[in-house]
């Protein structure tokens, strides 16, 4: 595959949900084994961190580009919309909203931040789904303010204002949720799924020492650099 043929291009801003919004700083070629393969290098500004993808991994990892003003306004939208009841284990919640981050449409995302902000209102969130709804809900907010054109403050205060709405809607959402939760919910959650992704899909190189630490095991994976 050459540059010319990729999906995303150089300065495009993209979405990779388990990391966040970040742009395409350089698509750059990197040899493993016997082969050439190319890499997007994409800077997260959240986490002030770059990484590298192997361009024919990027659909595997969810990597998009942002949606367009529309399709943000509707998914902002959708935030202040009626919902059903999530399960009350709170396990099983964790990993169908962790599964809808890893899928990482707009609707998706939304899909989070509401229900675990409702869900909140009505009890604390565990510490992992605290952390969830922290990074679906920045994540959001970023993608929404890039395609807006509008400060992520602003933003911010959109989404509030839509989640908490002057009509009471919220409040018939709570009481309807506050049912169906018991208290079986503040169990330790140690199965070891705190990580979005599997650890063979991103390796840590620290800047300095990229090109002298490569392992050949990883190169096909998305790097940190």
């Amino acid at each position: 595959m050459s540059v010319e043929n990729t999906a995303f291009v150089v300065e495009q801003k993209v979405v990779y949900p388990s990391q966040g919004v970040g742009k395409i700083v350089e698509i750059q070629e990197k040899k493993f084994k016997d082969t050439n393969l190319l890499y997007y290098v994409i800077y997260l500004a959240v986490t002030d961190m770059t990484i590298m993808v192997p361009v024919d991994k990027a659909g595997e990892l969810g990597i998009r580009a942002i949606v367009p003003a529309e399709e943000a306004q509707q998914a902002l939208d959708m935030i202040g919309g009626d919902f059903e009841p999530i399960t009350s284990d709170w396990k099983l919640r964790y990993q169908m909203n962790l599964d809808l981050l890893k899928k990482g449409t707009v609707a998706d995302i939304a899909t989070i931040v509401r229900s675990l902000y409702h869900r909140s209102k009505v009890k604390d969130l565990p510490i992992q789904e605290r952390r969830l709804y922290d990074s679906a809900k920045k994540l959001f907010e970023d993608e929404i303010s890039f395609s807006l054109g509008i400060p992520a403050k602003e933003v911010e205060a959109m989404i509030h204002a839509r989640l908490e709405p002057a009509d009471g809607r919220a409040a018939k959402n709570k009481d309807a949720e506050t049912d169906a939760f018991n208290d079986d919910e503040d169990e330790d959650f140690s199965d070891g799924t705190e990580e979005v992704l599997p650890d063979d899909e991103e390796e840590a190189v620290s800047g300095d020492d990229k090109d002298s630490e490569e392992d050949d095991d990883d190169a096909d994976d998305g790097d940190e650099v």
